[in-house]
């Protein structure tokens, strides 16, 4: 069989990898996306009972917001089903402590938005479906890998071959890509097991993203939006000890759901109902370079975090958005897309943002973890010290945004 040529083979047509198959979309290079799983572009039906919604949600930032507009996938989606947070409240379950923060102060119309990522998903395909240089490879495997003359070649499951000179692992957190090509990993357990579900509650959410830091780990409620007068959904995150977890996962609903109340201090009154609830670990990743010769990792194949700042698709856009950047310039200037100056430049542009954002996340973590007396008395009063300066709020609010302070 005669191998097909491509500039750019995206593995993994997950959020991260379908916007950059996006972003390369309408240049003159030949793009193909392989995904293991099928893909539709079709939107599902949607209702306002909490079953109906997509238990993984993103907190998608003003500056991922403003990427998915360019990229025509905004509008889409904003037309299907989005929610808007405004506010955002912080608290110590374990002392006093309390930080909040308002869109207002930084004059935007909101701080963020709550998407669920089956309908980001379609609607950054439909955007995709316009593109003409990009082939899709559907309920599409790869066998194997192996470097040539003319780069990489890839094996597919239906027996063909692509030839490429540059190979994107976007293929996850258990990256295929990233193991076959031996990138270097640190990674380490949180010790924490996550808890997804969409659930319904007594009081109104206020366009509020809420969190709770409990001793044994964040508890997020994050604003979705319903057009039922008196229907008040939230999507849950809930991060806890693995014992915790195994045992909240055996509660049935109505024990769960006055477990879940009590460990959000009733903030919204009782959880009235809840979808099927679904558990994963949380554990870091790192790789110690995002590129080799012809290879580059993007998203989760490149770094994962703890879930509690919801950064983590927001970060998978940034890598993505930095790549298409750098491989459309090379492209315009006549390089190799694969140039080592050009994989250089991605890896510079991304990698020390990607680390701070992962140390900080681990400090929250072992901050809000212990039990420490003076370590309690220092996150309290940190928090409430920030929330009395206005000007440190601006910049942390604007941060948060993805926006320059």
């Amino acid at each position: 069989m005669i191998p097909q040529k491509f500039d750019v083979v995206i593995v993994g047509a997950g959020l991260a990898g379908t916007a950059l198959a996006v972003a390369l979309g309408g240049s003159t290079l030949r793009v193909a996306l392989i995904e293991a799983q099928p893909l539709s572009l079709q939107w599902p039906a949607l209702s306002d009972d909490v079953s109906s919604f997509d238990a993984r949600v993103s907190a998608l930032t003003l500056a991922s917001q403003q990427w998915l507009q360019q990229l025509g996938a905004w509008n889409l989606v904003a037309a299907q089903r989005t929610a808007p947070y405004r506010h955002m409240q912080v608290w110590d379950g374990e002392g006093t402590g309390f930080i909040e923060f308002d869109a207002a102060e930084v004059n935007q119309p909101a701080l963020g938005h709550i998407v669920e990522n089956r309908l980001l998903q379609v609607a950054l395909l439909q955007s995709l479906s316009r593109q003409h240089n990009v082939q899709i490879f559907s309920s599409t495997t790869v066998e194997r890998y192996e470097r040539d003359a003319h780069g990489m070649r890839v094996h597919l499951n239906n027996q063909a071959q692509l030839v490429t000179t540059l190979l994107v692992g976007a293929d996850g957190a258990n990256s295929r890509v990233r193991d076959w090509a031996q990138f270097k990993l640190r990674e380490w357990d949180y010790g924490h097991i996550a808890i997804v579900a969409t659930v319904a509650t007594e009081q109104p959410h206020a366009a509020t993203a809420r969190q709770i830091f409990r001793r044994q780990g964040p508890l997020a409620f994050l604003p979705l939006r319903t057009n039922t007068p008196g229907q008040h959904l939230s999507s849950i995150v809930w991060s806890t000890l693995p014992e915790e977890a195994e045992a909240l996962m055996q509660l049935d609903d109505a024990e769960f759901m006055q477990t879940l109340g009590r460990a959000f201090e009733h903030r919204l009154g009782a959880i009235t109902a809840t979808s099927t609830r679904f558990s994963f670990p949380l554990r870091a990743r790192h790789a110690s370079d995002y590129v080799q010769p012809n290879i580059a990792l993007i998203g989760d194949a490149a770094h994962t975090i703890h879930p509690l700042a919801g950064q983590g698709i927001n970060l998978g856009f940034l890598d993505a958005q930095a790549l298409a950047q750098e491989v459309l310039r090379a492209a315009q200037r006549g390089l190799s897309v694969a140039d080592e100056s050009v994989l250089s430049r991605y890896q510079r542009s991304r990698k020390t943002d990607n680390l701070a954002m992962l140390a900080v996340m681990e400090g929250f973590k072992r901050l809000f973890g212990a039990r420490q007396l003076p370590l309690r008395w220092l996150r309290n009063s940190g928090l409430k010290w920030v929330n009395r300066s206005a000007v440190l709020k601006r910049i942390l609010i604007r941060q948060a945004m993805g926006a320059a302070p």
